[in-house]
């Protein structure tokens, strides 16, 4: 099972891994809805080749995306009826052997695991002027909400990042369900390409978890600045992830703004007692190595990865093409700097 109160964990890994917010200057404080009529292509598919001739097709995923958007490509529904398996996107997974009677009994410890340790509140734990743009954002994305004042800053910053994603006309969902259920119905195999942790005593480590106090004031002011400043930003990537244009998406990419998050959790006690320290290079790895061995035993194959990671030139592409595999993206601009024939990326063949 996924134990459920460390699905935070899981998305601050995927984040750090791959989904990148560029930073920007100035404030937005009023924003029309994303609106996408339509069918929309999305972004084509990165071609990854192997010396021996086998392929791995990649889509660039994005989160968020436009609500209601109507996502149609041929070109990814012929090259995943084609493939052997469908590779899903990097991510963190820690599983725990309770079973379903254990599962039950460790419910009731989740109750209060947002809350911050003691019965402290935001106003106690954050600076003083952070809390003051704290209390403009809730006002305008989530309201009079009591409960969240007593939530850990981590917790408390994801909710106001998706009040505010909803509130102009985005979405968290992706496409990724709908490729998961093509493949599902097509017979194709879906393999996991998650970093694994077991975790053998999940009773012990959700008491823990309550109890400490993480570093997580940086995550919330980066929170902050995702929804004060990058919200128009995020709009106009979603919007370029849908009409498949890539010289937005490069123009839009950046450092991310979610790693403070993924450091405030990786580094904390009871996750160094995991095995979580430099998860970002584990997540990453965990992808590699499936990535590796799709090429090595099928012909074709499809993967997914967040689409930052496909363009950036240190991203998870540029690993592979620095490792000898071939890389040729949608629009012929490799992600890495060498480029070989018709716009190919490639190194050291």
């Amino acid at each position: 099972m996924r134990v459920p109160c460390f699905l935070v964990l899981a998305m601050f890994a995927l984040a750090a891994a791959g989904q990148v917010v560029p930073a920007a200057t100035g404030s937005v404080t009023t924003l029309a809805p994303v609106r996408v009529s339509g069918e929309q292509p999305g972004p084509g598919l990165w071609k990854v080749s192997s010396p021996a001739g086998h392929v791995l097709w990649v889509l660039g995923t994005l989160d968020p995306l436009p609500r209601g958007m109507q996502w149609e490509s041929r070109e990814v529904r012929e090259r995943l009826a084609q493939s052997k398996e469908l590779l899903r996107e990097p991510g963190l997974k820690l599983d725990a052997h309770l079973g379903f009677f254990g599962s039950l009994a460790l419910l009731p410890r989740l109750i209060g695991i947002r809350n911050n340790p003691d019965g402290a509140r935001l106003a106690d734990v954050v600076p003083p002027a952070t809390y003051a743009r704290w209390l403009v954002l809730k006002a305008r994305y989530i309201g009079r909400s009591g409960k969240v004042e007593k939530w850990r800053p981590l917790f408390a910053g994801f909710r106001l990042y998706e009040a505010a994603i909803e509130r102009i006309g985005l979405d968290r969902k992706g496409v990724v369900p709908l490729l998961v259920g093509a493949a599902r119905q097509a017979g194709i195999p879906s393999t996991s390409t998650a970093y694994r942790v077991t975790v053998e005593d999940p009773k012990a480590l959700v008491k823990d978890f309550k109890r400490e106090r993480l570093d997580d004031v940086a995550c919330f002011e980066a929170m902050l600045d995702r929804v004060d400043v990058d919200l128009a930003r995020m709009s106009e990537r979603a919007s370029a992830w849908a009409s498949g244009d890539l010289d937005t998406l490069r123009r839009l990419s950046g450092t991310s703004a979610d790693v403070p998050c993924a450091d405030a959790v990786s580094e904390a006690g009871f996750a160094r007692r995991l095995g979580l320290g430099d998860l970002e290079g584990k997540v990453r790895e965990a992808w590699l190595a499936q990535a590796r061995r799709a090429l090595a035993d099928d012909a074709s194959s499809f993967a997914l990865l967040p689409i930052d990671q496909a363009l950036r030139p240190d991203g998870y592409l540029a690993a592979l093409v620095a490792e000898g595999y071939t890389v040729q993206p949608p629009d012929g601009d490799g992600p890495t700097d060498e480029a070989g024939p018709a716009g190919t990326a490639s190194a050291g063949r």
